[in-house]
């Protein structure tokens, strides 16, 4: 390897150096000298010569030092047990850096000064027994090399601290129970100042749990209780920790004295002060009232809804969390305090800052010698950086660094900074400049040049050199010039337009500078243009449909072609949506046309097709427009809520090239049975055409909960249905259902029965929903009324000793009974009016007859009765013959109106007794005789193993086959049938298959992943569900007879 040896005087070493490595000239530029050894005699020893021995430019692999690793703020206990400071520094450099360190921009000298406190260990700063006056300040690391200098973002370090509490004795709090009551903590001084507090009641470790009543605040570590209890009584320290030097320090005892009872209103004690927050930091905001009763806390954020998402409440909603803070969180809070004596309300500001970011920043960069250049850092922030600039470690400039004419002492390590009242943000880039003979060797012209005849041709001519070279061509031995078809590019490059035969030959590239010359050469050949003959043209199809777009070529043989084909722009990737898109490519044709299968609305766009070569390509589009059933409405809106009402509003969706005729606005409230209960709303208008855009939704239960959706309906049917509205609730009014079935009996010792059939809860209209039963004889002036508060309550006894009806009463006279409901809104209608007699009835004397049970499944029965022809309620009781004992049967009741019912929570394959009596307000009839039955044997517990796997059925797509049958055993109830839920991942609703065959078969998804949910009916019931996922993409159809095995989908399961 050559070597270059550069000598200087000691004032221009480090321009030599730079010179030497880039350009390898042995002559110091600063100086100006001449590189020879005999200089060294006639310099003076006070000159310090430097020999400084550098590699050739093409093998230099240096670079300045880049930072791995900064020092960090460091906090330090003067009574650590370690005893010292360790500042990490580590820069990537070549050749490797040397370091420095400053304290308050002072360099510490560890060469010229040994110090007994300051040692460096590689790059790291090493502080021994530090002391705070002479070591605490800010500390930088300066890491050195040949190219450059850099320095290290600021470090601080400090020395943390906590004095103890004052000795003196604290003075007691006196205050009336149900007063707020203040205990001061008066922390000692501490540094850092993030510590947490805590209060001791009476004694060590036992900390106050605080809660609504009790808060102790982070920013003061006072304690607050807004009432005053006989049970707080006691005595209280303040407890101070810091988690950052842990240390923790408590005050004397405070005593709390309660006296008698006191009531006041809401009154804030805690008040959050405006706030100012780093982005994306965490804040807590404090607010804690005192009262008697104890205050509700209610935060809210001035114009907004509701409280940011990332917000959080505690302390019994006394503290709100704000996370992850960003811009849009600023603005106004409040708390209000709440209780039953008045209220009190707080507000303050919050406002978010941030430190710099870079937008944009700075690169190494290399650039050729006498150049412009410029060098720009972009920086965010609130509020908005100031940016300044170093060299080598030295302030150079601020804004924005223009180099007009660059020369070699412009090179070095430079580094941006961005900074504001939060912080400071660095950017490092090494600046090279060099200068260099134009070279060819890693990027000739190309050897091959083809062009397309009438086409346009360009041949690179990119050359390394420094400074830029000129440019010169020539074709054979004719040099070139610009003229109205060849044109010379500034950046070298040669352009010829209209390409001809004429134009080939041998190219040559001539590029110079003041440092040398070289030139490179290329043959160009013209070949035959590329043009499309078949042009594919505008096309509309239905969905489901095939589409094949046309496109055809001719082309210079000696070529390969390719016909790449893009929708809207986006090449289509057929390997991924094979399942739609098929080219079909006949070179020797020169056609490549699109095949587009069960075409979709989707697939409407711009076609590109693309005839390619490695010359030239030419391009031709169309338009293949989808009709089909309309796109879903867009967002849904609702703009007003009524009792019955609500105005709905939504957007056009697409009508995919058929005009929508009609809209149908659907509608699901709380109540309804499963998630696809959607039913068709009432509207006004009634006609909702194509172009409407709002409509009133009408017939709405009040105080219920609704959803809403819209769908569209063109000549091709009814699209899909819009996303769901927001859910929302109409608002309450009185009821307007009265209960039905209103009867009433007697009963013995002039109890009075009133039956009726509750109001359905779609129908309760509002909140406390209720009865009011009213009553009389029916000859009587004034009712007797009686308010029931449960809504389900189906009948009322009268007992009332004021009103107790005589025998004469039972015999001689009816009664009229009449019921309405209630809400907190008012009254709804009575029901009409039911006259009833309740004359005493005696004690049923027949027993039921013909009563009939059967077995539903293992754990069901179901029991017909014929009951006596009485206004008689009925009782089941059945229990198990030989293993339960009569008194703990179980017992129902049937009612009057019905003659059959189903017993519950039995065991399987078990022997049971039924035993059925008729009963009325007067007592029980005698029994009727012992039904027996047996209940099922059990459904199964496991799952059987079975198979399944997809065969090709002579259809466009593979079948999912369920092979396999659960066997029938002797203690498990057999088998009846299959049932099979197929539906998508992530849906909870699908589409159920039920067969008694030993297989099942339904055609298999294309595209998607999805589940099956298999299971066995039995004669004792439903067996287990067993889960099958099916993910992926179906596979091509095979051809037929083709094995399965390489096509099919095998898998193994369980049932």
């Amino acid at each position: 390897m050559r070597v270059c040896v550069c000598v200087c005087v000691r004032a221009c070493v480090r321009a030599c150096v730079r010179a030497c490595v880039r350009a390898c000239v042995c002559v110091c530029i600063e100086c100006d000298l001449p590189i020879d050894f005999s200089l060294s005699s006639s310099l003076s020893l006070s000159s310090r010569l430097w020999v400084v021995p550098l590699a050739r430019v093409e093998d230099a692999t240096g670079y300045g030092p880049i930072f791995e690793e900064e020092p960090l703020d460091v906090v330090y206990m003067e009574d650590s047990p370690d005893a010292r400071i360790s500042m990490n520094c580590r820069a990537r450099s070549n050749p490797p850096a040397m370091y420095r360190w400053r304290r308050d921009n002072w360099e510490i000298k560890l060469m010229e000064q040994p110090d007994e406190h300051y040692s460096l260990v590689g790059g790291n700063l090493v502080i021994t027994n530090p002391r705070q006056k002479k070591h605490a300040g800010n500390y930088i690391c300066v890491a050195k090399n040949i190219y450059g200098t850099v320095i290290s973002k600021e470090a601080k370090v400090k020395f943390g601290f906590m004095d103890e509490f004052p000795q003196e004795d604290r003075e007691p709090v006196i205050a009336k129970e149900g007063q707020g009551a203040v205990l001061l903590c008066v922390p000692p001084k501490s540094w850092p100042a993030e510590v947490t507090y805590r209060w001791i009641f009476n004694e060590f470790p036992v900390f106050l749990q605080t809660d609504r009543r009790r808060f102790v605040s982070q920013r003061t570590g006072n304690l607050y209780i807004s009432r005053v209890e006989a049970q707080d009584a006691g005595n209280y320290s303040c407890f101070v920790s810091s988690p950052v030097i842990g240390k923790s320090v408590f005050s004397k005892f405070i005593p709390l004295i309660p006296t008698s009872l006191y009531w006041y209103p809401a009154d804030i004690a805690v008040m959050f002060p405006d706030t100012t927050a780093m982005l994306a930091s965490n804040i807590t905001l404090e607010c804690f009232a005192l009262g008697n009763p104890v205050p509700e806390i209610v935060w809210r954020k001035y114009d907004s809804t509701d409280l940011p998402a990332n917000h959080e409440i505690s302390a019994s909603g006394a503290r709100l969390h704000l996370y992850n803070i960003q811009y849009e969180d600023a603005g106004a809070y409040d708390c209000e305090a709440i209780n039953t004596k008045g209220k009190d309300v707080h507000k303050a500001w919050v406002y978010v800052e941030s430190a710099p970011e870079w937008a944009e920043t700075i690169n190494n960069t290399q650039v050729d010698l006498g150049s412009e250049h410029t060098m720009r850092c972009v920086a965010s922030g609130k509020p908005f950086p100031f940016i300044r600039w170093y060299k080598d470690g030295y302030m150079f400039g601020k804004g924005e660094l223009k180099f007009s004419s660059i020369t070699f002492d412009d090179s070095g390590m430079y580094q941006c900074l961005a900074e504001n009242y939060y912080g400071i943000k660095y950017a490092n880039a090494e600046l090279r400049v060099i200068a260099c003979a134009p070279t060819f060797e890693l990027n000739p012209v190309k050897k091959q040049l083809l062009g397309a005849r009438n086409g346009r041709v360009v041949i690179e001519c990119r050359p390394r050199a420094a400074p830029r070279p000129r440019f010169t061509w020539t074709k054979g031995k004719e040099l070139l010039y610009n003229n109205s078809r060849i044109s010379l590019m500034y950046d070298g490059s040669l352009e010829i337009l209209n390409a001809t035969k004429n134009d080939e030959g041998v190219y040559t590239c001539l590029a110079e500078n003041d440092r040398g010359k070289a030139n490179s050469s290329g043959t160009l050949t013209i070949t035959e243009a590329t043009e499309l003959t078949v042009l594919p043209e505008d096309t509309m199809a239905k969905v489901g449909e095939e589409v094949i777009l046309d496109c055809g070529a001719t082309y210079d043989p000696m070529l390969d072609i390719a016909f790449v084909w893009a929708v809207d722009y986006r090449l289509i990737d057929f390997e991924a949506e094979w399942q739609h898109y098929e080219r079909v490519v006949d070179e020797d044709e020169g056609n490549g046309y699109l095949r587009i299968l069960n075409v979709q609305v989707w697939h409407e766009g711009r076609y590109t097709c693309t005839a390619q070569t490695v010359v030239d390509n030419a391009t031709a589009y169309a338009d293949l427009k989808i009709v089909g059933v309309p796109g879903p409405p867009g967002v849904l809106r609702v703009e007003e809520i009524r009792d019955s009402s609500i105005k709905l509003a939504w957007s056009k969706g697409g009508d995919h090239n058929s005009p929508i005729l009609y809209y149908t606005i659907q509608t699901r409230h709380f109540w309804a049975l499963n998630e696809d209960d959607w039913r068709v709303a009432t509207t006004s208008p009634a006609f909702l055409d194509g172009n409407a855009e709002m409509a009133d939704v009408t017939d709405l239960f009040p105080w219920m909960e609704y959803q809403f959706r819209v769908i569209a309906t063109n000549q091709y049917g009814a699209g899909e249905a819009s996303i769901p509205s927001i859910k929302i609730k109409t608002w309450d009014a009185s009821p307007v259902v009265s209960p039905t079935d209103v009867a009433g009996y007697g009963g013995r010792d002039g109890e009075i029965f009133i039956t009726w059939k509750p109001v359905e809860p779609w129908y309760f209209s509002g909140k406390k929903f209720g009865y009011i039963v009213a009553f009389k004889p029916h000859d009587a002036y004034d009712w007797w009324y009686e308010t029931i508060s449960d809504p389900e309550t189906r009948r009322y006894v009268h007992r009332d000793p004021y009103f107790v009806p005589t025998e004469e009463d039972f015999q001689v006279r009816e009664f009229q009974v009449k019921i309405k409901s209630f809400n907190v809104k008012g009254d709804g209608p009575y029901s009409p009016t039911t006259v009833f007699s309740p004359s005493r009835s005696p004690v049923p004397s027949e027993q039921p007859t013909d009563v009939y049970a059967r077995p539903v499944s293992s754990h069901e029965a179901s029991v017909a009765i014929t009951m006596i022809p009485c206004p008689c309620c009925g009782q089941v009781k059945y229990w198990r013959k030989y293993d339960d004992t009569e008194p703990g049967a179980n017992r129902i009741f049937v009612p009057a109106t019905e003659n059959q019912t189903r017993l519950e929570n039995m065991l399987p394959d078990a022997h049971y007794l039924i035993e059925v009596r008729a009963y009325n307000g007067a007592g029980f009839g005698p029994p009727s005789e012992h039904c027996e039955m047996f209940t099922r044997r059990p459904r199964k517990t496991t799952f059987h193993k079975t198979s399944y796997t997809g065969l090709y059925n002579m259809t466009p797509y593979p079948f999912i086959v369920i092979v396999g049958f659960p066997t029938k055993l002797n203690n498990i109830s057999q088998c009846l049938r299959v049932k099979v839920m197929f539906r998508k991942t992530g849906y909870i609703y699908g589409k159920v298959y039920i067969t008694g065959w030993h297989f099942m078969d339904f055609p298999m998804p294309q595209v998607g992943d999805y589940e099956l949910m298999v299971r066995g009916r039995y004669e004792g019931g439903d067996g287990p569900v067993r889960k099958i996922r099916i993910k992926g993409k179906a596979p091509l159809p095979p051809p037929p007879n083709f094995p399965l095995s390489l096509f099919g989908l095998m898998v193994s399961g369980l049932i």
